[in-house]
C-alpha cells in the first residue's frame, strides 16, 4: 500500500505532525537575547574585574611607597640624643599624604602613625565599561600597608633566603 499525497486527510496529517513555520517564529530571537546578555555580563565581570584587580594592585602598590615615606620621617632629635628611631608623627602623616597626593591618581588616603609605625589606606574607583550596562558604574577597591621605621641593615629572618 502507498501513502496518500494527494486529498484532504494527506495535508491534514502533515500540519498536524509538522506545525507550520509561522508558529515558531520569534522563538529563537528570544534565546538569542537571552544568551547575549548572559555573554555580555560575564564578558563585564572578566573585563570589569580584571580592571578592578589592577586597581586594587595599584592601591596597594600606592599605599606601601605612601607608608614607606612616611616611616622615613625619623625625629631626628630623638634619635641623636637616645640612638632610638622615633617618628615625628606629623612629619609622617603629611609625608604619605604628600606622596598620595603626587601619585595623582585622584586616590583618598587614611593615615594613622602609631609609635614608630605608619599605615596607609589608601581608597580608589575603577570604572566599568560593560557591567555599567547591568547598572554598576564603578567599583570601589581599597589598598592598605604598614611600614616601620628602623636603623641600619637587619638580618633577614631566620630560614629567609636561599
Amino acid at each position: 500500500m502507498t501513502p496518500r499525497t494527494r486529498g484532504p486527510r494527506a495535508a491534514t496529517s502533515r500540519r498536524t505532525r509538522w506545525p507550520p513555520a509561522w508558529r515558531e517564529q520569534g522563538q529563537v530571537t528570544a534565546f538569542v537575547v537571552i544568551i547575549m546578555a548572559a555573554f555580555l555580563a560575564f564578558a563585564g565581570l572578566v573585563y570589569d574585574g580584571g580592571n578592578a584587580l589592577a586597581a586594587k594592585t595599584a592601591a596597594i602598590d600606592e599605599a606601601q611607597e605612601a607608608a614607606r615615606a612616611g616611616a622615613q620621617q625619623i625625629n631626628l632629635a630623638a634619635f641623636r640624643a637616645t640612638g632610638q628611631v622615633t617618628l615625628d608623627p606629623a612629619a609622617a602623616a603629611a609625608a604619605a599624604r604628600a606622596y598620595v597626593a603626587a601619585a595623582g591618581g585622584g586616590d583618598t588616603a587614611t593615615v594613622s602613625v602609631t609609635g614608630d609605625t605608619v599605615t596607609v589606606q589608601v581608597s580608589a574607583v575603577s570604572t566599568t565599561e560593560f557591567l555599567r550596562l547591568f547598572g554598576i558604574p564603578a567599583i570601589g577597591v581599597t589598598g592598605s600597608a604598614t611600614a616601620t621605621a628602623e636603623t641600619g641593615v637587619t638580618a633577614p629572618a631566620a630560614g629567609a633566603g636561599p
